[in-house]
């Protein structure tokens, strides 16, 4: 199956799809991806063979080339993280008011030329209610004015897919090839779908933060005695928040957690909850802040941000090996679309519905 992968950050849906082929026995191949971020960049050619694909680059400037559309090979999927900051509830939500915003009309631009038979898209939850739900009723329209009759949506959960981290993203697929009576496309059935797959499949898994918490994490991890007071604090006099720390399930990673912010938006962790032996009695125990700030604590460190998107420690070990700093790394952990939660829904699609019928 031949895709293109816009906004493709550290690859997630090609990480997705690049397993899928291997657990079910048929061939994949990324013809084309486009990302603005250089050090991104340099962690997606770190991990993927992308010298026979096309680097669109800037989406914005590649498609202002009508021919660029036109010289990209024919393809069979088309998937994308788009720009998720005029949507998100930690922006100012200016939609398409916002230049990040109208590059989804990009996307279209490449779908009207192309014609690819699957669609899968990815942004934030709060895309759905945005402006009373009129910005995602012209993202839907648009499809379907693009020649995509079926057009569907949903909120997905990272934490229900075998990752230790609670992230709700909107997904959207859209095909015009006709689906089964049955079709639904929503979280309970494909989560249903994801939980019956028989087989040994590539994708990593965790129960819980546990699973992948390093035991020896380095120093420079750990919170300074200065900063814990800040970092534990319950918000400000304008700022209320309830700052706690050891989630078993992590928050959601964002890409600015480098700039380490309260214990209620990041996650951090102390030596005597990960050396626990009965985790659970130990969250029992209720510690005041004063007595917290005595134990030692640190933040994820970024090879443990990678594994709760699903990556696996090699793909961080290349980036890393290739110069990447630790902030670039969380950065690209923190934007990076979860490789489980792609791998249910194209498993879904693809295998349960033969929808991969349409291609070979």
């Amino acid at each position: 199956m031949k895709h293109v992968e816009l906004f493709a950050g550290i690859g997630g849906f090609r990480n997705a799809i690049d397993l899928l082929g291997k657990d079910f026995n048929f061939p994949t191949q990324c013809v084309g991806f486009s990302e603005i971020d250089q050090y991104a960049t340099k962690t997606y050619s770190a991990n993927y063979d992308v010298s026979n694909e096309i680097e669109i680059g800037d989406i914005v400037e590649f498609t202002s080339q009508k021919k660029n559309i036109q010289n990209l090979p024919k393809f069979d999927m088309i998937t994308g993280g788009f720009p998720c900051q005029s949507f998100s509830m930690m922006g100012k939500q200016n939609g398409f008011n916002d230049v990040r915003g109208n590059v989804f009309f990009h996307i279209i631009d490449i779908v009207k030329e192309k014609k690819p038979k699957f669609i899968l898209l990815e942004n934030v939850k709060n895309l759905k209610t945005h402006d009373k739900g009129n910005t995602l009723r012209v993202i839907l329209q648009e499809i379907k004015d693009a020649g995509y009759n079926n057009v569907f949506y949903d909120v997905f959960n990272t934490q229900n897919f075998g990752l230790a981290q609670k992230r709700n993203r909107l997904f959207i697929f859209a095909t015009s090839e006709k689906l089964p009576d049955d079709f639904c496309f929503d979280e309970k059935t494909i989560l249903n779908n994801f939980n019956q797959i028989e087989k040994p499949t590539s994708i990593i898994r965790h129960s819980s933060v546990l699973d992948i918490l390093d035991k020896n994490a380095e120093k420079k991890y750990y919170l300074s005695e200065t900063l814990k007071p800040t970092i534990l604090a319950d918000g400000s006099k304008n700022f209320k928040s309830n700052s706690e720390i050891n989630q078993m399930i992590a928050r959601p990673l964002t890409a600015s957690m480098v700039k380490m912010h309260r214990a209620c938006q990041d996650n951090y962790y102390s030596d005597d909850f990960i050396a626990s032996k009965n985790p659970v009695k130990y969250l029992e125990k209720k510690f005041t802040k004063d007595e917290l700030a005595k134990h030692s604590i640190r933040k994820l460190t970024p090879r443990e941000a990678f594994l709760l998107q699903g990556f696996n420690e090699k793909f961080v070990e290349k980036a890393i090996e290739k110069g990447i700093s630790n902030h670039q790394l969380y950065k690209q952990a923190g934007n990076a679309v979860s490789v489980n939660t792609v791998y249910a829904v194209l498993h879904y699609l693809l295998i349960t519905n033969n929808l991969k019928k349409y291609v070979f």
